[in-house]
Parts: structure tokens; C-alpha cells; sequence
């Protein structure tokens, strides 16, 4: 059967990518297209291919009509079941439904569906009892090989970082468990603007006055409490009042401006400051009927500025939108992009859409820094090549002033390799592995086998790994222990043997030696420093002495080091590297 409608090269794509990875196998996918990239077309596809029943679940109404209208625009039917557009369908092939409505009435789903797609699937969390995760089990239960399959603007959840581990262009996102394991297509947000399918955003900075919310408490989200953000914004009136003024005066020449407030009292001082017969204030407080209307005017232009307060970053379509004025904080990459994507739609007459961050988040919309948070404000992205695959990491780190990196924080190697050839029985759904070499690790008492440096068990022999405070605790409860905060070492050397001197943020010392004349003490010397030298980002093996004092500067200092009194010295008992814990390290004040 021929398509009714004709997709775009990268649409098109987008479902041949979906196509191949279901048919070799069942794990949950991700697709990635930017805001307007017309993810409802992808939906429509995979709907009309699909021979058997399809569940398409957003969590707005305003997307489930979006969805299904587009659907039936090329002649197609599917039914609707949302209890906010008071439809409850369940007899069609194809199903549009609000995840709130289903979880409601699992009862009236024990049909077999073979696929589920999940629009706006950053939404989606990893917690058993979440909505979507009770929706995915009860279909799995009438069909194991049920297909999942996410589409997102934004594949990242605050709190959560990437919702899936392993993306197709051959590297890792995370080791731990997500709510998708493959990002199967992604098309970054520079290739839709380049191409003329979105409009260009102008990011300017030149507000007359910005918020400073860095001094606020967030919590373990990166969000800010409401009462703090009232507190503040109540003190600087005039800051409010004088950004309010600069919108105005540069939607003079713009079509439609929306504006994004912190909180309900903060958006309705701001429509205070504006024209009221030409603005519309939406909270989430707003009855939908007057939203309703609020938005159908806005839409058809009787209205030119729209504030509202987080309740029109997803399933709201207004493409003369030209203007994005931010005025609330946020962590969330995820909802930063969602409103800049407001205004990125095309229409006739739109050059471009002038977008302005009054709140000061500092999120690069092409790039964002997602995952791990900058462990120091100093950090920059820096390319780490694998010594053991060659993969080229990113990773949070440090260069010098030539561009050489002299620090990073990461952790494992995010490359992906390919299973060996096989031609066996179930060979052809082995997945990719991820590479186990590890820049920072917790080596195994009992196997020696190299894992994450906040492991509690080995991944090779499952046994308990003792945890860094444990040790450090047990030690500083004995009489004859020394414990020192290791700020730095130095090398000494005589004949055949090297003596390291850890120095003690306090200016305690202790020493060890290693005989390099002796094989084993090489060796011991070697998995102690050489693993770890330069930040593992070289595997070094020191086979004399005058090797290592050529290269000393790049021998890793450990964090704690624990030494045992032996009559009339010190004997160092145990290094600690790469610490993890609730003790201070040396000169972390």
C-alpha cells in the first residue's frame, strides 16, 4: 500500500531505522527529532506500516489530537481514548490515548498490541509504578515481543540525565539501567535550521537586566522551591519592571511574543507590565475553557503576547511565534529546549526567532552539557582517546594552554564494540558491548578484576567490595594507624629501588618503596601507577627507573593513603584512588 502522504529524506529515514531494529530485536528505542521536525508524521507511518494494533500514548490531549488528526488527515482512521476529549475508542487498529486515561482503565487494554509509541518519551522514568511502566508491563503481559519504541525532542530527564544507554552512531550513554536502551536515529537541532526546515533562533545577549538565582537552594532535581523564587523576585521589582520594558520595545517590529515566568505571582506581575488589551496570562490554574480561547486568539492574532508558567512547553503549535523571552530558572535541558522550540516553527514572513534568557540558565541550545554535572566550574568538554579501542571520549576535563588535556573525570570508555562474527544459533540479535577498559577504577580485593569506582559488588565475582569509608573509618579507630589526606608525591631513588613519599595536606609523609630490580615489585609499582598514568589515558608499563622519573609529573597521586605502625617505621597498608565518599579529600575546603 502506498504512503498518502509523502515523508521527508530524514522522516523517511527515521522509520527505516525503526523498521530494522525491531525486526532483529525487542529492546526498547529512541528516536531524536527536534521540536517541528514533524515526529507526527514518523507516528503515522510506523501506524499505517504496523499490521497488527499500535498504542500511540502522550501525556497532553492537546498532542493525542495532534497525533491523531494528522493520522486521519492522509485518510487513515484511528480512534481516540482521553478523558479530557471525552473519547473512549478502543475497537481501531490504532490507538491515540493520554497515558492518564489508560492507566485509568487498564482493563479496557488486554488486547494484544504489538507496538507501543510513546510521543514526548523524556517523560518516561525507570520507577516501576510510574504510569508508563505499569502501561508497558500490562501489554507485555498479553505480548512479550510487544516493540517499544520513544520519540523526543529531548532525550534527557532532569535528575535522570539520558533516558537510554546505547546510541547507533557506536557509543555508550550510561551503564546503568534506562527506561530505552537504544537510540536508534537522532537529527540535532543544527541540521533542521541549516537545511531551511526550522527557523533560524537569534540568541542574543543583551538584556538591560537579568535574575540572579545561583544563590538559591536547589533540590536534588536542580530545581528551585517556589516561596525562595517568590522571595527573590519580590525584592528586585524594578529588574522585572525595566525587562519588561526591553520586550516591549523589541516586539515592536516582531509578530508574537511568548514569555516564560518562574512562578504565577511572577507571570502576573509581568502582565501587569504589558499592553492588557494585546496579552493573555495561562497558568496552570486557568480553566480550559478559557485557555481555550486564550490560545485561539492568540493564534489568529488578536493577541500578541502570551505569558505563562510551564504549562505551554509541549503539544502548543503557534508558528508566527517570532519572540521567546525566558524568564525563569531551570536545570532541565529538556524544558530549556522545549521553549526555545516554541518559537522555531516556520511561517510566512518569519526570518527568524529572536530568543532572549533573562534568567541566566547558561544552556548551549545546540550543545547542552548533559549527564554528569561539571564536577568543577572550570571544566570544559575534552576529548579522551581510548588506549584499549580507541574510541574518542568526551568527557568533563581540563587543558593547559596548549590544548593538551591535563585532567578528565571519566570513568569508563563510552565506545561500543561490535560482537565478533558468529554464525550460531542467535547470533544475529547479539548486541553491541560496551569497551571495558576504565580510566578510574575500584580494583577487587578477592579477583582483581577492575570495576566503577562506586561498585559496592564485583561485576566479576559478585563479592562485596569493601567501601572506601568503611576503610578509611576502621582505620582512624586504631592506635597504631596513620591516615593522610594525600595533597601530592615525589620520587627518591637509589640503585634498583624507587621510593615514593606521599605528602600530607598537613605535612605529615609517608614512605614506600618498590625494588625494581625484583619482577614482582615491578609489577606491583606498575598496577599501582602505570594503570592509572596520565588519568588511564595511556597504558604504561615501567620496566626501570629512569622510565618513571622521566614521566613522574604524570603519576597519579592517590586520595588517602592508610599505614600501619611496624615497630620503629610506618608501613603503608592501602592506597586509595579515585575516592568516592563523604570524606574530604586534601585541600577541598
Amino acid at each position: 500500500m502506498k504512503a498518502p502522504f509523502t515523508l521527508r529524506p530524514y522522516q523517511q529515514e527515521a522509520v527505516d531505522a525503526t523498521l530494522r531494529h525491531f525486526r532483529r530485536s525487542h529492546e526498547p528505542a529512541v528516536i531524536v527529532l527536534p521540536t517541528g521536525a514533524g515526529k507526527s508524521l514518523v507516528i503515522a507511518e510506523l501506524a499505517r506500516l504496523a499490521r497488527r494494533r499500535v498504542l500511540v500514548l502522550t501525556h497532553v490531549r492537546e498532542l493525542v489530537e495532534q497525533n491523531h488528526g494528522k493520522y486521519q488527515s492522509y485518510g487513515l482512521t484511528g480512534g481516540i481514548f482521553s478523558a479530557g476529549l471525552k473519547r473512549r475508542e478502543t475497537r481501531h487498529q490504532i490507538t491515540f490515548a493520554s497515558v492518564q486515561s489508560v492507566a485509568a482503565n487498564p482493563e479496557l487494554f488486554r488486547n494484544e498490541y504489538s507496538l507501543l509509541i510513546i510521543d514526548e518519551c523524556h517523560r518516561v522514568s525507570g520507577e516501576e509504578g510510574s504510569q508508563y511502566q505499569q502501561i508497558i508491563t500490562l501489554l507485555r503481559r498479553q505480548n512479550p515481543s510487544l516493540k517499544v519504541l520513544g520519540l523526543t525532542a529531548t532525550p534527557y530527564r532532569l535528575g535522570l540525565g539520558w533516558i537510554y544507554r546505547y546510541h547507533y552512531r557506536g557509543f555508550v550513554r550510561s551503564e546503568e539501567d534506562k527506561p530505552f536502551v537504544h537510540c536508534i536515529y537522532e537529527l540535532p537541532l543544527s541540521y533542521m535550521i541549516n537545511r531551511g526546515y526550522l527557523t533560524r533562533p537569534q540568541l542574543i545577549d543583551a538584556a538591560v537586566a537579568q535574575y540572579d538565582f545561583s544563590a538559591l537552594p536547589q533540590n536534588r532535581f536542580g530545581e528551585y522551591a517556589e516561596a525562595d523564587v517568590n522571595q527573590l523576585l519580590s525584592r528586585h521589582p524594578r529588574v522585572t519592571r525595566g525587562i519588561i520594558e526591553q520586550v516591549v520595545e523589541l516586539a515592536a517590529e516582531r509578530q508574537a511574543v511568548m514569555i516564560f515566568a518562574a512562578t504565577v505571582e511572577h507571570a502576573r506581575e509581568i502582565t501587569g507590565y504589558l499592553p492588557q488589551q494585546q496579552t493573555a496570562l495561562i497558568t496552570g490554574e486557568t480553566r480550559q475553557k478559557e485557555r481555550d480561547l486564550l490560545i485561539r486568539r492568540f493564534k489568529q492574532r488578536r493577541l500578541k503576547y502570551l505569558v505563562n508558567v510551564s504549562v505551554l512547553t509541549t503539544g502548543f503549535d503557534a508558528p508566527h511565534v517570532d519572540f521567546i523571552a525566558i524568564l525563569r530558572p531551570t536545570q532541565s535541558v529538556s524544558l530549556y529546549q522545549q521553549m526555545v522550540g516554541r518559537g522555531l516553527r516556520l511561517d510566512d514572513g518569519k526570518k527568524d526567532c529572536l530568543v532572549i534568557d533573562y534568567a541566566g540558565n547558561g544552556i548551549n541550545l545546540y550543545h547542552p552539557e548533559v549527564g554528569e554535572k561539571k564536577p568543577t566550574p572550570d571544566c570544559e568538554p575534552v576529548q579522551v582517546f581510548c588506549p584499549a579501542c580507541g574510541f574518542a571520549n568526551i568527557f568533563w576535563g581540563k587543558t593547559d594552554a596548549d590544548g593538551h588535556v591535563t585532567e578528565h573525570y571519566g570513568r569508563r570508555c563510552q565506545g561500543l564494540l561490535e560482537p565478533e562474527e558468529d554464525n550460531g544459533p542467535g547470533a544475529q540479535h547479539k548486541r553491541p558491548e560496551q569497551c571495558d577498559y576504565r580510566f578510574r577504577f575500584k580494583e577487587c580485593p578477592q579477583c582483581g578484576a577492575e570495576n566503577d569506582i562506586a561498585a559496592r559488588n564485583c561485576h566479576q565475582c559478585r563479592k562485596a567490595i569493601i567501601d572506601p569509608d568503611d576503610r578509611l573509618r576502621d582505620a582512624l579507630k586504631l592506635k597504631d594507624a596513620m591516615v593522610i589526606r594525600c595533597a601530592g608525591i615525589s620520587i627518591s631513588t637509589s640503585d634498583t629501588r624507587l621510593t615514593i613519599t606521599y605528602h600530607g595536606e598537613d605535612g605529615e609523609e609517608l614512605r614506600e618503596s618498590f625494588d625494581f630490580s625484583k619482577p614482582t615489585q615491578r609489577s606491583v609499582f606498575n598496577r599501582l601507577f602505570g594503570r592509572r598514568f596520565a588519568n588511564g589515558q595511556t597504558l604504561k608499563t615501567f620496566t626501570d627507573i629512569e622510565e618513571v622519573l622521566a614521566q613522574q609529573a604524570h603519576l597519579p597521586a592517590p586520595d588517602f593513603v592508610i599505614a600501619r605502625k611496624q615497630k620503629r617505621y610506618w608501613q603503608v597498608q592501602e592506597r586509595i584512588f579515585d575516592y568516592q565518599g563523604n570524606y574530604r579529600r586534601a585541600n577541598a575546603l
